[in-house]
């Protein structure tokens, strides 16, 4: 039988969905200012350095600065976890004595992220100055941003069971917006192959790149165009595909999952159907009481 306590949360948790789902449709007020992150792959030598400043800047658990020089990570594929924010991996180019190429992964910032279209309470948010932010008080744990993005990139404190949480990165958005520094893994990056700025200007910079060293580069900025595009942009010498990242469609994943929305939710059939919904859950609540008697 559901206590008092639970029948609440239940109750306050099914009037955040349906408020979440009736916003849903609702366009992403994005600045023209906002900004981004350009990583070129050609720069990195996989100096694990970003690793160590993000673990320190965002309280994880982190070890002193000389552990990760360590390169036997490289042999495993590694993907953000609850503890670290941002890998590196490491990709051997086809072919004989071809450098390696080194891809730095965290939370890509989508411009119109899946994430947030999925969250039923608003505690992900697409901020105008372009980060995409976690509210943790929000939070209900459903982890439907989890399965909605197509990066794999959100993840989950199984390992805390009392207040577990969402983890990713959030592009330093604080220390950013308030202190006006520059995110902690771009600023202690030596090789400048992360560079922090308005999305508008890093897509010039990223065009003149490609157009000033054809050899150098491939002609494809990922992240311009893929899911609707993304705040965290990429320049590499191999194709993407290559070196860990999806090949993934122009469109916005919440163009479609938000039209449905609409579709199902327009009218009074959102109305109807929430307090249906409500008087399901007061109708198991007296029930169970029914019971105890």
């Amino acid at each position: 039988m559901q206590s008092r306590r639970d029948f609440l949360k239940t109750l306050t948790s099914a009037l955040g969905a349906g408020a979440g789902i009736l916003s849903a449709s609702e366009k992403n007020k994005l600045d023209n200012n906002r900004f981004g992150v350009l990583s070129d792959l050609t720069l990195c030598v996989g100096c694990r350095k970003c690793e160590w400043a993000c673990n320190e800047a965002n309280e994880l658990p982190n070890e002193s600065i000389d552990k990760f020089d360590d390169t036997s990570v490289f042999q495993n594929f590694r993907r953000p976890s609850s503890t670290q924010f941002t890998v590196v991996n490491r990709f051997q180019e086809k072919g004989l004595n071809k450098t390696p190429l080194d891809v730095k992964v965290q939370c890509m910032h989508c411009e119109h992220p899946a994430c947030v279209s999925a969250c039923i309470v608003g505690a992900l948010q697409k901020t105008s100055f372009g980060a995409v932010t976690y509210d943790d008080w929000k939070c209900i744990g459903c982890r439907y941003c989890m399965v909605a993005c197509p990066f794999q990139v959100p993840a989950y404190e199984y390992e805390n069971t009392l207040t577990p949480k969402v983890m990713k990165c959030d592009m330093c958005f604080e220390k950013v917006q308030k202190h006006g520094q520059l995110p902690a893994c771009v600023e202690i990056c030596p090789r400048e192959a992360i560079v922090f700025g308005k999305r508008s200007e890093l897509l010039q910079i990223a065009k003149d790149r490609i157009n000033k060293n054809p050899e150098r580069y491939i002609d494809h900025i990922y992240g311009e165009y893929e899911v609707g595009g993304t705040s965290w942009i990429y320049l590499s010498n191999v194709p993407f595909s290559e070196v860990g990242f999806p090949k993934l469609p122009h469109k916005a994943p919440p163009e479609l999952t938000e039209s449905i929305q609409h579709g199902i939710f327009k009218g009074f059939s959102g109305p109807i159907l929430l307090f249906g919904l409500i008087g399901i859950l007061m109708r198991a609540n007296r029930k169970g009481k029914d019971i105890e008697q």
